[in-house]
């Protein structure tokens, strides 16, 4: 079975930069960050601090020029290669040809060997297997999708199409989900019930999330911990822990502490923006 106390991310001392010599430029420096498994932890700061390149990191599109990436104890490579690590990007990337029930079944299928993959990785015993991929009908219809099962991607509205695709990630049941601003162009109250959705179905399965957002008021909704970055170069200043309870509905955004989270972390991101000013 899994080793007790084994971190779902840990990032040591990284370092990413793009092109060489003196005009090189430096991503992420001296980076490290510790997850634990199950948790919800979001990524923010201003444009240029390295959170994509973070996350590009973890999911392995991206090696560090120093450091260490380990992902429930293995290389990103392994754990993509188990598919253990699901990505959301900013926009959905659907098939436009497939329903959106096709859409999300067709991860599974074309990756049927993963959960044998995942268990030898994670190190399950001969007794234990890795947890079943979820039901993707019912997780269509939990995420309020259900009429729309058979249509294709240019039937939905945007916010549709990216639940979809939200949907998509959990099917495999990855161990940790990475979400690139995947709010980022959607109005408000489209924003908002897509959060209640994320929330909902990150707390029936379980899976570590790691989010980027611009948006303070997000962060401190969705998560358990905020990760507050600085640029030039990118690199993380501060971790602020959100102890507000669960779950988190519209009446959170009323609530006194909820707006001191808020107000800290802008403070956070001030002085990081001022520093890097000066």
């Amino acid at each position: 079975m899994k080793v007790p106390g084994t971190p779902a991310l840990e990032l040591r001392s990284v370092r990413r930069a793009y092109g060489f010599g003196p005009s090189a430029t430096v991503a992420l420096d001296d980076v490290s960050l510790t997850v634990r498994p199950g948790s919800f932890v979001s990524l923010i700061g201003p444009s240029g601090c390295g959170k994509s390149t973070l996350l590009r990191l973890v999911a392995g599109l991206e090696q560090p020029d120093r450091g260490d990436v380990r992902v429930h104890g293995v290389t990103p490579a392994e754990a993509c290669a188990a598919k253990m690590i699901g990505l959301v990007p900013q926009t959905p990337a659907l098939l436009p040809w497939m329903s959106v029930l096709r859409n999300v079944t067709l991860p599974q299928k074309i990756n049927r060997g993963a959960a044998k993959r995942r268990g030898r990785i994670a190190g399950f015993t001969e007794r234990e297997s890795a947890p079943a991929a979820p039901d993707m009908r019912e997780l269509l219809v939990k995420a309020g999708l259900g009429e729309a099962l058979h249509k294709l991607p240019a039937q939905l509205s945007g916010g549709m199409r990216q639940r979809v695709a939200i949907v998509r990630a959990f099917g495999l049941r990855p161990d940790m989900l990475v979400m690139d601003e995947p709010f980022s162009a959607l109005d408000e109250f489209t924003r908002e019930s897509l959060q209640d959705q994320l929330l909902d179905l990150w707390d029936e399965l379980k899976t570590t999330v790691l989010f980027v957002t611009h948006s303070v008021s997000e962060a401190v909704r969705l998560s358990d911990t905020v990760v507050v970055m600085a640029p030039k170069p990118g690199r993380i200043v501060e971790s602020i822990e959100v102890d507000l309870p669960r779950p988190r509905g519209e009446r959170l955004f009323g609530e006194h502490r909820f707006h001191e989270y808020e107000d800290l972390i802008r403070d956070r991101l001030r002085r990081a923006w001022h520093s890097d000013a000066a």
